[in-house]
């Protein structure tokens, strides 16, 4: 049985995806809604609303939300992002109910106590400490100021220290009364469930919250600039990324298989090059970030800084290799690596769930896999080949470092080697 799909009178989407050989299920609410969303002045809100949610409701303390579904020997949990929020939580089957029941009220009734908040303030700029500790961690968001700088793309979406100082109820609610409409709202379940006693259940939770609009979101400009931070480590981290199609644009099947290609695993070109036949470093990967109107396509590595010229010379050859020759059987393992990622969340509850709410909230439909794995069959050498001669030749790089920078190539000298008269 495929998805099966409920509009609520409000507009909020109601699917399920059954699947009768478990004895669980994976549920949730997929808000599109995340940090893009945010004025300047609310960088980190939305993540720390989803942390607030946690902390208690007008009919349960933090501690109970935690003791009732951990007494049914379930697990909740929320994660913010660029586009969407998420509260989802796995359950035996015969505990859907309760866990569906906690997800509504800590979305629709949490107080944002203010003793709470304050405690949860200090939670997180513990996490912000925490992540500008983490060289891998903040390297990527630098990547995302250099690759979109003042725009939301740009912000971290824990924000920063400064203004989650500043954060109060009035804001946090402001934030969330302009952003959680039903018709922005996936509630979706996976596993062994009964879509019409699920769809009653969440009209019942959430039928009272109004319908609102879709967000308006101003689209981004690819900056191409550096962004780096200099800090007494062993290796230096580096981020290299370009501009690319977003997850609306038809090339994105092809995006994916240019970064497989690239840095996909162990048999890729970088993998190959960088690693094993250089010794430049140990970790290396490409990767491909796509929202509704803009994407990144980009590698990752660390190594020691006296191999960082050498390192970001050979990654830059790498990258620039893929626009004039692409071989068969490069595409075939790509699509097999993809098509088997597809076909494995057809396997698990938790990821199945949430497949199918992302999808829909970006397409307004939850597409066959069988439709995805013949858009993947259908790329080809040349499609990929052409993709990375648009997305690299003569285009400017977004360019991060976090570690010790004094062996870092100059931007213009690494934008100089993708460059082709």
């Amino acid at each position: 049985m495929g998805v099966e799909i409920t509009c609520l009178p409000n507009g909020l989407n109601v699917l399920t995806q059954n699947m009768p050989n478990i004895e669980t299920v994976a549920l949730g609410i997929w808000v599109k809604a995340g940090a893009r969303d945010e004025r300047p002045e609310e960088n980190g809100i939305a993540h720390f609303l989803e942390h607030m949610a946690f902390k208690g409701t007008k009919k349960r303390s933090a501690r109970d939300i935690a003791e009732e579904i951990e007494s049914a020997g379930g697990e909740i949990n929320a994660s913010t992002g660029m586009e969407t929020t998420t509260y989802y939580a796995r359950v035996l089957k015969g505990d859907w109910a309760l866990a569906l029941d906690i997800l509504a009220d800590i979305f629709t009734e949490s107080v944002l106590d203010a003793e709470e908040m304050e405690r949860e303030r200090d939670v997180i700029l513990q996490e912000i400490s925490a992540a500008n500790d983490q060289p891998d961690d903040l390297v990527f968001d630098l990547a995302q100021t250099a690759s979109y700088g003042d725009h939301p793309l740009g912000r971290s979406i824990l924000g920063t220290a400064e203004l989650i100082s500043t954060v109060d109820r009035e804001k946090m609610l402001a934030w969330r009364n302009r952003n959680y409409w039903a018709s922005r709202i996936v509630v979706a379940a996976a596993g062994n469930i009964d879509h019409g006693k699920f769809a009653e259940a969440a009209e019942k939770l959430f039928g009272q919250i109004e319908r609102g609009q879709q967000p308006q979101r101003e689209p981004p400009s690819f900056a191409g600039t550096e962004q780096n931070a200099q800090k007494t480590l062993d290796q230096t981290h580096i981020v290299l990324s370009f501009a690319a199609p977003s997850y609306r644009d038809p090339e994105i099947y092809q995006l994916q298989i240019l970064s497989n290609i690239l840095g996909g695993g162990m048999s890729s070109r970088l993998f190959q090059e960088v690693r094993e036949q250089r010794g430049l470093c140990y970790s290396v990967f490409a990767f491909g970030s796509a929202y509704e109107d803009a994407g990144q396509i980009g590698v990752y590595a660390a190594s020691s800084p006296e191999h960082t010229e050498e390192l970001l010379d050979v990654t830059s050859s790498v990258m620039m290799s893929v626009t004039n020759r692409v071989t068969d059987a490069e595409v075939a393992r790509a699509k097999a690596q993809l098509k088997t990622s597809l076909v494995m969340n057809l396997e698990s509850a938790s990821s199945r769930a949430d497949q199918i709410a992302r999808q829909f909230l970006a397409f307004g439909m939850v597409p066959a896999i069988a439709t995805l794995v013949e858009k993947i069959e259908a790329v080809t050498v040349e499609q990929v080949r052409d993709l990375a001669a648009k997305l690299f030749t003569n285009k400017t790089p977004a360019m991060s470092a976090v570690g010790q920078l004094s062996h870092l190539s100059a931007h213009n000298k690494v934008t100089g080697y993708f460059s082709r008269s």
